[in-house]
């Protein structure tokens, strides 16, 4: 770590859990983000900050002008410009020393697996349930921990599904893949801040991953109702039958 570096990430050096060694396994650090939208802003702009070394996008829309009120990594001037694009300029230009790569389209199965493979967490910040049953069965067979978020109205929730835990629940475990039609921000709206807060703890929970601190969200998933300001805690199980974990554990 050189003097630049030390001066940059100073103030989560002088943390005792991150210290110099927590900051270099940042910088160290490989993270694939899906989707790059009202989540993926805040998870992005504050990984990059943190200095996490590598950051991944994926994601194959655009910027449209109705994503401004709540997608705070684009700007007017990006409209139309392809997100992952948008993006990666904005974390060059908030942070130089780490790597950016981009993912321009969505991508297949065995795609998806090869990204994942070189990752140290996955954080999954999509909008609909077929990413997120294929985000969760890949993460699952590779033991990769995924970092989930989702939010509607004035109505969120996050946890961590970590395959690395033995008897640790998946997103299979809690919804059924059964071809649901989902509600869509576009359809109900959304709360603009709302998305900074899960996407900010997100971003928390992926660099206590990173470097090994705290306790996960694992196995509890956190709700939040912003209209009357107060969070539920959930116990997560794991599916004795989940067609997902069960098969690979």
């Amino acid at each position: 770590m050189n003097d630049d570096q030390l001066l940059r990430y100073s103030r989560q050096i002088l943390l005792p859990q991150i210290d110099i060694t927590g900051q270099q396994k940042l910088l160290d650090s490989r993270v694939v983000i899906v989707g790059l939208g009202g989540l993926g802003s805040p998870v992005a702009l504050y990984l990059a900050a943190a200095g996490v070394g590598h950051l991944t996008l994926v994601d194959d829309d655009i910027v449209e002008l109705s994503n401004l009120q709540r997608q705070i990594i684009h700007g007017e001037k990006d409209i139309n410009r392809l997100k992952v694009e948008s993006a990666a300029d904005s974390l060059r230009a908030l942070n130089s020393g780490i790597e950016v790569e981009i993912q321009t389209v969505r991508p297949s199965e065995q795609a998806l697996r090869n990204t994942v493979a070189a990752a140290d967490v996955v954080v999954d910040c999509t909008d609909n349930f077929a990413s997120r049953f294929l985000l969760n069965k890949v993460t699952q067979q590779l033991k990769t921990p995924l970092v989930s978020g989702a939010a509607i109205r004035m109505e969120a929730q996050v946890t961590v599904y970590d395959p690395r835990i033995i008897g640790s629940a998946c997103y299979r475990c809690i919804y059924e893949d059964n071809g649901e039609i989902q509600q869509t921000c576009s359809e109900s709206g959304v709360l603009s801040p709302l998305l900074g807060i899960i996407g900010s703890m997100q971003a928390v929970e992926t660099i206590k991953l990173l470097t090994d601190i705290g306790e996960s969200l694992a196995g509890r998933l956190m709700i939040f109702d912003a209209f009357l300001m107060t969070w539920r805690e959930l116990k997560l199980r794991q599916d004795p039958d989940c067609p997902v974990c069960k098969k690979v554990s």
